[in-house]
């Protein structure tokens, strides 16, 4: 038995081979117990009982070979006070691969891996520490008994995006403001201010404001235009490590929902959180087969947007139950959890809500 001291937690690590369980070849890195806005590891981290793994890794997928030609040599230093380089950017690119990690714990309960995608603008941590320093659902789920699949998707994080040679339209950045004003954090536009004292915080809110400048430091570049890419390396990873449940966030649920219909076979159940898009109503019946959980946080009738986004959902799920399906839809302040935003996974009721969906998952029969 391998120990790590981590962040004040202690996290087992049973060497064993992950090619024992052949959906779960390649797995991840340990998420360290995180640290909060001042760095220092939470309190409660030291109570908690080992995580106990038998394996972690983390791999690339997907992607492809593009070449270049055509453009002047040049001289570079690649280091300050180095030496001139001359660089030919000339010939093949490896571009548009996607990262992965994987935890698998020892004591495993889930029947299939769980795979974890997250929204626009972000990355694979999303589920894993909180921007306050709490356990995030990738730390949950694990302990739930999950084999658990994180991933960075194509342009994003450790996937990292090609030159403007190979993609020739430009990413978008938000403003700091942004997604306090759009994630429902804040009371819509004009909510955010550079002085905490004036934030405009909705009325009960869940979400760690305190932390909020934690959270905008995983908001990375994103291009509008590259959902081909992301989808060819999502379909590589389902191939490779499903059957599995897709537990999916705002953005991917474009990504999730195609997918799916596209390889039903390989999907065993769908959680969509906060889908900002449904998948094909007209290929709704490809689903009939698969459990499709959706659940929505708060505030959701106050925003400009989300009633839209989640009227569509709801109609997308209402054409997979006519075509014979199962999807039931959870308005969480409808069951008693309320002040949730859209990223309700770092809401400081996150734990509830990862109970939900792992009790939901349970009534599926995805869990020994």
């Amino acid at each position: 038995m391998l120990r790590l001291a981590l962040a004040g937690l202690s996290l087992g690590l049973l060497c064993t081979s992950a090619l024992a369980q052949p959906a779960a070849a390649p797995p991840a890195a340990a998420p360290a117990a995180g640290a909060p806005a001042a760095g220092s590891a939470p309190a409660s981290a030291a109570a908690k009982a080992p995580l106990v793994l038998r394996d972690m890794g983390s791999f690339h997928i997907g992607g492809r070979t593009v070449e270049v030609t055509g453009k002047p040599t040049r001289e570079v230093v690649f280091a300050a006070g180095g030496t001139p380089a001359k660089m030919d950017p000339n010939g093949p690119y490896q571009v548009e691969q996607m990262y992965v990690q994987y935890f698998l714990p020892q004591n495993r309960k889930g029947k299939v891996p769980l795979l974890m995608w997250h929204g626009g603008g972000l990355t694979g941590v999303t589920w894993e520490t909180t921007p306050d320093g709490r356990d995030g659902w990738l730390n949950m789920f694990v302990r739930k008994g999950w084999d658990v699949y994180n991933s960075d998707a194509v342009e994003r994080g450790r996937s990292g995006f090609p030159s403007p040679d190979i993609w020739p339209s430009s990413p978008i950045f938000l403003t700091k403001g942004n997604p306090f004003e759009r994630f429902r954090i804040g009371a819509g536009p004009g909510s955010w201010s550079p002085d905490p004292a004036k934030l405009k915080v909705l009325p009960g809110s869940q979400f760690p404001v305190e932390a909020y400048d934690s959270f905008v430091k995983q908001g990375v570049p994103r291009w509008l235009d590259s959902d081909a890419p992301i989808v060819a390396a999502y379909t590589e990873l389902v191939q490779k490590v499903c059957p599995c449940v897709i537990l999916f966030h705002s953005q991917a649920g474009g990504f999730a929902f195609r997918i799916a219909q596209a390889h039903p076979d390989k999907v065993k159940a769908l959680v969509a959180i906060e889908p900002a898009v449904p998948g094909d109503p007209a290929k709704a019946a490809a689903l009939k087969d698969i459990p499709i959980l959706m659940v929505f946080g708060d505030y959701i009738e106050q925003d400009s947007r989300w009633p839209a986004m989640r009227g569509k959902d709801v109609a997308f799920g209402d054409a997979v139950k006519a075509a014979g399906g199962s999807v039931d839809v959870v308005d969480l302040p409808a069951v008693g959890i309320k002040g949730n935003s859209h990223m309700l996974m770092m809401d400081k009721n996150n734990g509830q809500i990862a109970d939900l969906v792992h009790d939901w998952l349970v009534k599926k029969g995805l869990v020994d």
